[in-house]
């Protein structure tokens, strides 16, 4: 489990902190003891985690593009971090075909950035750059996915993050190299999480929130590909993961400096209608969902799952919630929120939930 008191009273610089994932994170860092900066643009949705759980004593904000290297230096040198978790960028398949220069500057530009930032900054000392389980050349296998798999990415967003990966191992190899770690003192990992899920998601063309807006708002949901099979699991797992693999790279260094994947267990790699009717069944009241009718759709991998072999042996990460509790958790967060409760609290309580649950392989 992540160290609460290697966090109290340490640096982080954060980009995305606005967005779902970098929002948990930031709440999560802050309730351990850190002192959080975030560098992200505003929040892409209305309403947001972000906008809901903003508040003193949380993280301080910078809203400013990750594309602008000037601004990103100053503020990082501003916060004067020890650690740095970088996961500012355009997340989403579907927007990746309607706008592909935004993907690739944000994804593999503002990686560039980011780690031109950390090269100016001489307290760095753990760097943890957040890509996608779909990075890899997906040849549709019913297997997982390894770190020493070839890159690839049939659309934009997918080959941008395989881009993030081999600009992280480049400046790995010729800035931060283990073998001189002891002149440049930066431990740099990259971290690859399957399909993430968790209360406070609002995005577009995502499964959860499509399905949660649709029974929220009395009408059937519709499913793009119902049998696609992904690597589903609770945003908090993968960010547990992160905040293990940081505190190692700060300790250790250069022996935690490479690739590593977070998913879930096997079981959990699960097709997506079986997700759309567990989600219908726990929001009862007539819930539905079916298929999309539309002739022609963007190209989707149909079947992904990691193999997180290195992580649970190496760096003893292991899920901790499955799946039915995952979908549970996130219906109750969504509960409390239409009625009206303080969600800073109840995310921290979720937290704390997740915390204090027992790790079982």
């Amino acid at each position: 489990m992540s160290n609460p008191s290697f966090w109290s009273g340490k640096r982080v610089f954060l980009t995305g902190h606005t967005g779902f994932k970098g929002c948990w994170l930031a709440l999560w860092l802050t309730k351990q003891g850190a002192t959080v900066t975030g560098y992200a643009l505003e929040p892409s949705t209305e309403p947001s985690l972000h906008g809901l759980t903003a508040a003193p004593g949380s993280a301080h904000s910078v809203i400013a593009d990750i594309r602008d290297l000037e601004l990103l230096s100053r503020s990082m040198k501003a916060c004067a971090p020890e650690v740095v978790f970088h996961l500012a960028a355009q997340p989403l398949v579907r927007r990746s075909y309607v706008n592909p220069v935004e993907t690739y500057s944000t994804n593999v530009m503002g990686t560039v950035n980011l780690l031109e930032a950390v090269r100016s900054c001489d307290t760095v000392r753990s760097v943890v750059i957040v890509t996608s389980d779909k990075c890899y050349e997906n040849r549709e296998w019913q297997w997982g996915y390894r770190e020493n798999e070839p890159m690839g990415g049939y659309d934009p967003y997918s080959n941008s993050k395989g881009c993030a990966e081999l600009v992280s191992a480049s400046y790995r190899s010729s800035f931060f190299n283990k073998h001189r770690h002891a002149q440049h003192g930066v431990g740099l990992a990259t971290a690859r999480a399957g399909n993430v899920i968790g209360g406070g998601d609002w995005s577009e063309d995502r499964l959860v929130p499509d399905l949660l807006r649709a029974f929220g708002e009395n009408r059937t949901a519709d499913i793009r590909n119902p049998f696609a099979v992904r690597p589903w699991q609770h945003v908090l797992e993968p960010l547990r993961g992160y905040m293990m693999l940081a505190e190692k790279l700060y300790i250790e260094g250069p022996a935690w400096s490479q690739a590593w994947n977070f998913g879930p267990n096997d079981s959990d790699a699960r097709p997506v209608s079986w997700i759309a009717d567990q989600l219908a069944g726990l929001w009862g009241s007539g819930a539905q969902w079916r298929t999309e009718a539309q002739a022609e759709q963007p190209h989707e991998a149909s079947w992904l799952k990691l193999d997180c072999s290195k992580a649970r042996q190496t760096l003893g990460w292991i899920p901790r919630w499955d799946l039915s509790r995952s979908l549970g958790a996130i219906v109750d967060w969504h509960r409390a929120w239409t009625d009206g409760r303080t969600m800073t609290d109840f995310t921290l309580e979720q937290i704390e939930h997740y915390e204090s649950t027992p790790t079982h392989d």
